[in-house]
């Protein structure tokens, strides 16, 4: 997938794909270069699209060998209760090849049920799968993978 239909030059392009790796907002980037403001967020929101099908792309990969997994939870509100449970907390999945590449997903829960179909269909079997002691991770120990 490319950036396609940009009446821009390319030294322009260049420029502004420059500005989008130094996190430099659209608007920012159009009045550095002279442009109207609505191209420069219509060049990012393009590039972010060819970024997203790239990723979507990798997802479809499976992991082997020395495997990380963790869970994490963001968002919520500082006020009332902390950690699990707290209001509002989005928890995220994250698989990690030692060495290699990264793999999260949003899931909607921490539970066995919900993080086993996540486990079988992105790591392959007899690879060695590393865990805090966290209760879910139990259900490893007597499956297919090596679990420490």
């Amino acid at each position: 997938m490319k950036i396609t239909h940009c009446k821009l030059k390319k030294s322009i392009q260049k420029k502004r794909l420059e500005f989008f790796v130094l996190e430099v907002t659209a608007r920012s980037a159009a009045d550095l270069l002279g442009i109207q403001s609505n191209s420069a967020i219509l060049f990012y929101r393009k590039i972010r699209e060819v970024i997203s099908y790239h990723l979507a792309l990798e997802a479809d990969e499976v992991f082997d060998g020395q495997i990380e997994l963790d869970e994490s939870y963001f968002g919520g509100h500082r006020k009332g209760k902390r950690g699990r449970g707290a209001a509002g907390k989005v928890a995220v999945f994250g698989i990690l090849k030692r060495q290699g590449k990264v793999f999260t997903v949003v899931v909607r829960d921490t539970k066995t049920t919900t993080l086993m179909p996540v486990i079988a269909r992105k790591i392959k079997p007899d690879s060695w799968v590393y865990t805090d002691t966290y209760r879910r991770y139990d259900a490893l120990d007597v499956s297919e993978f090596h679990h420490e």
